[in-house]
């Protein structure tokens, strides 16, 4: 039986230096190399998540952006999009001028991808974490701040803001609302309906004519995957709400407890 096996990185495959060990890295690409099919989802984008998994051999494509691209790891060719469209940017575009908040957006502009947001608009929150990345999508502006193929949009503010937008949003958008693990900051992450990183295996497993998809994770963003695979496990650092619904709970993100369990489970 052909096995696809998808892990999250924050949290899950990465450590708490945010980077995938020496021996997760050596154990990954020997099995690969024994004809594993590994892949990881996340909600980073190509420009971090190569960095954080320097060393990994990944020969098939990965899922960035919590589902919004399936994308070939080695010639960065897109291979799946899911953008908003324009009736939805607008529909997003009045909701967030309503309520006076200017979220941090990520469009293709000029057929290049671009983070833009409006510093004197952007809450503290946004502003640490743009200090954070500093490549080229970097996009400051004055106004147009939807403008381009949208594709997904940060909103990093209090909890109680945030919430009432999730509330509003959560049934015509894929809204992730949670709590970052490295800052401690509220997030909310909203993408097109069919963004999520559990729609984009489906299409991997079927594309790469898979029978079987084991998953590992560690947050709520990860739910979805947990139930559309045929074995999931999250690590033991998990929220309780997947640990609920995993087939087993393993050792902790810190402790290379993925490629603990591939090394003794996977058989070619």
């Amino acid at each position: 039986m052909k096995t696809l096996y998808v892990s999250d990185l924050d949290g899950t495959l990465l450590n708490r230096q945010q980077q995938t060990s020496t021996y997760t890295n050596q154990t990954i690409n020997k099995l690969v190399d024994q004809g594993m099919l590994f892949s990881y989802a996340t909600a980073r984008s190509y420009y971090s998540a190569k960095p954080a998994t320097k060393g990994l051999t990944a020969k098939i494509p990965v899922i960035l952006y919590n589902g919004a691209f399936i994308i070939d790891n080695q010639s960065q060719e897109i291979l799946v999009s899911n953008f908003f469209s324009k009736e939805e940017v607008n529909e997003l575009s009045c909701y967030f001028n309503q309520k006076d908040f200017y979220p941090i957006v990520y469009a293709f502009r000029n057929k290049q991808e671009k983070f833009s947001y409006i510093s004197s608009k952007s809450t503290k929150q946004q502003l640490d974490f743009i200090s954070t990345r500093n490549d080229e999508r970097k996009n400051p502006i004055e106004n147009n701040l939807y403008q381009g193929d949208v594709f997904y949009i940060s909103c990093i503010a209090s909890k109680k803001q945030l919430e009432s937008f999730y509330y509003d949003l959560k049934n015509h958008y894929q809204c992730l609302f949670s709590k970052d693990i490295y800052s401690q900051d509220w997030w909310l992450e909203i993408l097109p309906k069919k963004a999520t990183k559990a729609h984009a295996i489906l299409q991997l497993k079927d594309n790469l004519k898979c029978e079987k998809v084991v998953v590992f994770g560690d947050g709520l963003n990860d739910l979805l995957m947990f139930e559309i695979a045929d074995e999931s496990y999250a690590v033991e650092n998990a929220c309780k709400e997947l640990k609920e619904k995993a087939t087993g709970v393993i050792g902790c993100h810190d402790q290379d407890a993925v490629a603990h369990w591939l090394d003794g489970n996977y058989k070619d």
